[in-house]
């Protein structure tokens, strides 16, 4: 691998009007003053760094359930999945992943599958790290049907600071594991409903990386 490119990683599409945006505000703002200007200058940069898209290499296995998201598992706890997707009205391990303005924002798919259900739900935005904020912010959930039959739910959240949720994908595209299918702009949280009977091999606290680190596996035929 080159130095550059461990420093300089490409940009999702979805960035480039934002970073352009920012790059005129900081014209405009060196004609006023050489500090702001350096100022728009670095926001310009963090803009870029926001909306990085690097390449990432999923474990190897079968049965492996990766996190979707960049960041820090904020909750785990049992709940209901979103009720617009359908699936059953009982409680699953659901593992949270928080996303801050500087983690990479790509969401990636946690499993291999095939998707059966895309649900928006229009809501609050109060801060992607409360528990409330799974239930009551503006939300877009996904539903995965894996190889062995069972689902899986994963849903993305909109934050305090994000407010617009993007998503890729459509009812029945198949998807690889850690294959990209939405982002959240500036600052949201990820959850993921583990199949009944999967448990997760996180902790609160524990940093993410989307399509590599492995928050949970399937159990095996000889396991069940």
């Amino acid at each position: 691998m080159r130095m550059r490119d461990t420093f300089i990683k490409p940009m999702h599409p979805e960035g480039i009007r934002f970073v352009a945006i920012f790059a005129a505000i900081t014209v405009g703002l060196f004609l006023l003053s050489d500090i702001l200007g350096w100022i728009g200058v670095g926001l310009t940069i963090w803009c870029y760094y926001f909306f990085r898209d690097p390449e990432r290499v999923p474990p190897t296995g079968e049965g492996l359930i990766v996190s979707p998201a960049d960041g820090v598992v904020s909750l785990i706890e049992a709940a209901v999945p979103p009720n617009e997707l359908g699936m059953p009205d009982a409680p699953l391990t659901r593992v949270s992943v928080f996303m801050s303005v500087f983690n990479c924002h790509v969401n990636r798919t946690p499993i291999e599958g095939e998707i059966t259900a895309v649900a928006y739900r229009p809501g609050k935005f109060f801060n992607a790290s409360l528990d409330k904020a799974s239930a009551d912010n503006e939300r877009n959930s996904l539903r995965i049907r894996m190889a062995n039959g069972q689902d899986l739910a994963v849903v993305q959240i909109a934050g305090l600071v994000a407010r617009r949720i993007v998503c890729f994908v459509k009812p029945g595209a198949a998807l690889q594991t850690g294959e990209r299918f939405g982002l959240i702009r500036f600052g949201s949280r990820l959850d993921v409903y583990l199949p009944d009977g999967v448990n997760p091999k996180v902790r609160v606290g524990q940093t993410m990386i989307a399509g590599e680190t492995i928050i949970a596996s399937l159990p095996s035929p000889e396991e069940k």
